[in-house]
């Protein structure tokens, strides 16, 4: 490998990422992997705390997927041990454990869901309770022995509610070191996550050192700001756009973003040169470039890497049509309705529209509730008639059979 092609490869494994830890210790890792003719190990791990994944945990995925066509060996490691612990990370209280049954039906989904992204030839799926079930009590009082509490107090969340005398469980003192021995058990030679994982990555590289391996690069990704501008894209936020949503909803969210997260979607999201991106952006500055049509430009990428690109032209045909030229879309589902008269709120429940009565009296009452283009501000008795069509929100239709 040549000074330059080893340069081209950090430069690519270095767009996006927040820190590579140490730099230094990545390319000696490379250079030794390119002598042996021995692919590297990669490690990406995720507790199956919810069942989708979403434009945030794509971030952390494409630059896995990166690492895989440079020829490296990726394990994705699903969290069904750590997930009954529950991550601290950026916690101010002690979370709920989630019950087995939840993580082994997430887990499922994950599975088929990486491999949108990751080659399935190419990547290796471990569960951690693989080798955590096989650890007896005594290995476990090992790994315990392996780090202190002085040390793990030296944890920002950690320090801040041991400050407010808020609970800490000793099983949250746990869950670093139970993902740092993942490390362990596969041998990684470097570990991604988002930035707000960086002390448990941390703690993989001392674990490692601790066991006689040779300490892991840490690769932090920053996490992706979600539809509202403000916090971290979360599902249990609402402020996510999930990689296995309908092109039309995927579309409509990207188009819902504000302005001043373009760039950071643009970089993090695509492999469109950054000195391209940089242009366009300067264009909008100056006034030559719309921000919607570099919005759409967007949108349109991101539904091709999810679906298609004729997907992606039929979903920005679809958005012109009913928000810009304001036309009811031609796709909207059809659902029975036998009732009469239905309740507004219950009416709204049986369409699939709310996810709840309690959350569609909240929609009626915001003003955010329409029946045949007519906004309906009080959750009154309805009459059905057929072909009528609800609406909530900007984006979600039903028409009524009768």
């Amino acid at each position: 490998m040549t000074d330059n092609e080893l340069n081209d490869i950090i430069e690519k494994i270095k767009r996006g990422t927040v820190e590579i830890i140490p730099e230094s210790g990545l390319i000696d890792k490379l250079k030794k992997s390119k002598e042996n003719n021995k692919p590297l190990i990669i490690k990406l791990g995720a507790d199956p705390s919810a069942p989708d994944i979403h434009l945030g945990h794509y971030v952390v995925l494409k630059k896995l997927r990166e690492l895989q066509e440079l020829g490296h060996e990726i394990v994705f490691i699903i969290g069904d041990f750590t997930g009954m612990i529950g991550d601290p990370s950026g916690k101010s209280k002690t979370r709920n454990q989630m019950t087995k049954e939840d993580i082994d039906q997430n887990a499922e989904t994950y599975k088929v869901q990486i491999f949108k992204v990751l080659d399935p030839d190419k990547t290796r799926i471990e569960f951690n309770s693989n080798w955590f079930k096989k650890m007896d009590i005594y290995k476990f009082l090992e790994l315990s022995s392996k780090y202190t509490v002085a040390r793990m107090l030296e944890r920002d969340d950690f320090e801040k509610r041991y400050k407010s005398k808020s609970p800490i469980s000793i099983l949250e003192f746990l869950y670093p070191l139970v993902q740092a021995y993942d490390s362990v058990a596969i041998k990684a030679d470097i570990e991604l996550g988002g930035i707000d994982q960086k002390f448990n990555l941390l703690v993989g590289r001392e674990i490692q050192t601790r066991y006689g391996l040779e300490p892991q690069i840490v690769i932090t990704m920053p996490l992706l700001i979600g539809l509202d501008g403000i916090k971290k894209m979360s599902k249990s936020l609402g402020n996510y756009i999930g990689i296995t949503e309908k092109p039309n909803d995927m579309f409509g969210k990207v188009m819902s973003i504000p302005d001043e997260l373009m760039k950071d979607y643009f970089i993090l999201l695509t492999d469109i040169p950054e000195s391209e991106i940089n242009d366009k952006f300067k264009k909008l500055d100056s006034g030559e470039l719309h921000p919607r049509a570099i919005k759409e430009e967007l949108g349109k990428y991101i539904v091709e890497i999810f679906h298609s690109k004729s997907d992606a032209e039929s979903a920005a045909e679809a958005f012109i049509k009913q928000f810009r030229n304001k036309e009811i879309p031609d796709d909207i589902p059809e659902l029975q309705i036998d009732e009469n008269n239905l309740i507004l709120a219950d009416l709204l429940f049986k369409l699939d529209l709310v996810g709840s009565k309690s959350e569609a009296k909240r929609l009626i009452k915001s003003n955010a509730v329409s029946i045949n283009e007519e906004k309906i501000k009080k959750n009154d008795d309805i009459k059905i008639t057929d072909g009528m069509i609800s609406q909530v929100g900007k984006r979600k239709f039903a028409k009524v059979k009768h």
